[in-house]
């Protein structure tokens, strides 16, 4: 299967913006783009409004805003709603990964969005229109905006979790059985444990707990506990547990000279003095020399591609 990530088209360098530029973002075209299938959107362009079109804005109730232009405060909620319940039904079909959204942007901002009074003065702010029907449909889904994704520990997590929903993708694709899942839960376990120890502990428990004949409900239950669990920060502390973990299966294995190598890499990454891909190259290195057959299938050493270069900075 593809790794398809929906994204707002401004993003790619299409010139559909309302004054007719675009927002092009070298990271994600150059970098992350070889990785995965865009399906590129534009709520305002394909909802029938033109190039170059009004400037519009969010007006009114915060939770239930309206769309209207600045100037002649023309109300498109309706014609853009209309739009979203059908684009929505298409996005489904696509079996999206994840979606990168315009910061700012009235239709396809995903936080921050600005949301005015009847006034005319900036309120309360909150999602623009599609980004929050996105959200509503597919409520599992990792999103971000691209201004966020400038973040390099946000980065890494937002690509970490589209990374994990394609996997899940592929195993229900290809049988989505109990012992599929337990595989499955096996090869995550230090990546869950890094995001959160009690985490991995309830989702073990739900696993050991499937059966045959509960297990579509039981699937649905744990991938939403799983991405719940992701969303969650990957601190420091809790990498240097994971880290201290898998020395733990080489305690035969490394001479002392070894381990207190090991652990000093762990603990220069604790003080933030190098960054997480130099003790688990080691680690890596490790597995491959002893060929530790529990840690060699263990997501968390490579849990996205090298060439993103994300844990040279986090």
């Amino acid at each position: 299967m593809t790794l398809k990530l929906g994204i707002s088209s401004c993003l790619l360098g299409e010139r559909v913006r309302y004054d007719g530029g675009h927002k092009l973002n070298h990271y994600l075209c150059d970098t992350l783009g070889p990785f995965v299938q865009w399906v590129a959107v534009c709520p305002e362009y394909e909802c029938g409004l033109g190039i170059p079109r009004e400037a519009m804005r969010l007006v009114g109730d915060p939770d239930n805003p309206r769309l209207m232009t600045i100037r002649t405060r023309v109300d498109l909620t309706g014609q853009m709603w209309a739009w979203i319940s059908r684009r929505l039904d298409e996005l489904e079909r696509e079996q999206l990964c994840g979606f990168i959204f315009k910061k700012g942007s009235p239709s396809s901002g995903y936080s921050g969005v600005k949301i005015y009074t009847e006034s005319g003065h900036p309120g309360r702010r909150g999602m623009g229109l599609f980004a929050r029907a996105v959200v509503e449909r597919f409520p599992h889904l990792p999103v971000e905006d691209e201004g966020r994704l400038n973040d390099a520990g946000i980065r890494e997590n937002f690509i970490e979790r589209i990374f994990v929903y394609h996997r899940w993708q592929e195993f229900e694709a290809a049988e989505g059985s109990l012992d599929g899942l337990i595989r499955f839960h096996a090869r995550h376990k230090l990546l869950i444990m890094a995001h959160s120890p009690s985490g991995l502990k309830e989702l073990g428990q739900m696993v050991a707990q499937a059966g045959a004949r509960n297990l579509p409900q039981m699937k649905a239950a744990y991938f939403d506990q799983l991405m719940r669990v992701l969303s969650l920060t990957a601190t420091v502390r809790k990498n240097r547990n994971v880290l201290e973990h898998m020395m733990g299966y080489f305690k035969k294995e490394l001479s002392s000279d070894e381990k207190q190598e090991l652990k000093e890499w762990i603990e220069r990454y604790y003080q933030g003095l190098v960054p997480l891909l130099v003790p688990v190259t080691l680690l890596n290195h490790y597995v491959r020399k002893y060929r530790q057959p529990y840690l060699s299938d263990q997501i968390y050493l490579n849990p996205h591609p090298r060439e993103l270069l994300l844990r040279n900075h986090v």
